[in-house]
């Protein structure tokens, strides 16, 4: 097989990471939105709603989420050796509050104890968070390392979450004032991950960042924004008004929310995942004279 030419340039620019696909992405898109409809079933379960079947849609997201990731690792059969490095991985954390999650979850299935339920909705929304620091913790991709990247990362699983329970409402929540809170939630939701979402743009593009992950992620502002959170807003004030069809506009705003968050996740993890590159905090010179100004090949924004 022939080698490709790489060119001197690519040797230093950033690069776009192959190591974490769109099994990894899979990850954190299901995990997140499982981990949230967790919390938000235990949030409702305090009404007195039955949510069982949301707890099994919640775990189930949860599992394939981690089953993707798992067949995603070379010689999946050492997957244990994830619970080796508690101290210092955020990713062995994660993978040690799953069993709690699926463990409460299966006892408040068969108990119907309200505690079960509401630790199950505590361990989901730990998940949530132990995913948004994995990809902070990963200093080598700094559209992941920046800090605005985890507060966005963990609201976006918690819009999920809502978002889902959104689309069960109807079917779950049959009091016209549950319906009302629910989407109220969402929309308050929304318009968190949208201003973090901003915050988050503004802040890679004022430090500083490689030239692809801006473009990847300038490329999904526009429609995220419109059809990921406007559009979705927009149904949910329809539900919230009580129009007629509100609770179908609470189902098409549900998904059209949980769309926008996964079309987000996936561009974050898979299209805007470039690496540091190399970096010199100034050009040297040959003999006497000024060094030059800082360089970061393949870098923009800054």
């Amino acid at each position: 097989m022939k080698t490709p030419k790489i060119r001197p340039g690519e040797r230093v620019a950033p690069r776009q990471q192959h190591n974490w696909d769109w099994r990894a992405a899979s990850n954190f898109i299901a995990g997140g939105a499982g981990g949230g409809l967790l919390a938000f079933a235990a949030f409702a379960s305090l009404w007195g709603t039955d949510v069982r079947a949301l707890l099994v849609a919640g775990m189930a997201l949860i599992g394939a989420g981690l089953t993707c990731v798992w067949l995603e690792i070379g010689k999946p059969w050492r997957a244990l050796n994830v619970y080796r490095h508690a101290a210092t991985s955020w990713m062995t954390r994660e993978a040690a509050v799953a069993p709690f999650v699926f463990g409460c979850g299966a006892l408040a299935l068969f108990t119907g104890q309200p505690l079960f339920v509401l630790l199950t909705g505590v361990f989901g929304a730990c998940f949530v968070y132990a995913q948004a620091r994995i990809l902070a913790a990963d200093k080598g991709i700094p559209a992941w390392r920046h800090p605005r990247c985890l507060p966005l990362v963990a609201a976006t699983g918690f819009a999920e979450g809502a978002s889902l329970l959104a689309v069960a409402t109807p079917f779950v929540i049959p009091q016209v004032a549950g319906q009302v809170a629910v989407a109220t939630a969402v929309l308050v939701l929304l318009l968190v991950r949208v201003l973090l979402w901003r915050n988050y743009l503004r802040g890679l593009r004022s430090d500083g960042a490689p030239v692809g992950s801006l473009r990847a992620l300038s490329a999904i502002d526009g429609s995220f924004l419109k059809y990921g959170n406007l559009l979705p807003a927009i149904l949910l004030l329809v539900g919230v008004l009580g129009a007629p069809l509100a609770g179908a506009a609470l189902v098409l705003a549900g998904f059209a929310a949980v769309a926008g968050g996964w079309w987000f996740k996936y561009t974050l993890v898979r299209r805007a995942a470039y690496t540091q590159g190399f970096a010199l905090p100034h050009l040297p010179v040959r003999g006497r004279g000024t060094s030059g100004p800082a360089v970061k090949p393949g870098w923009g924004g800054a």
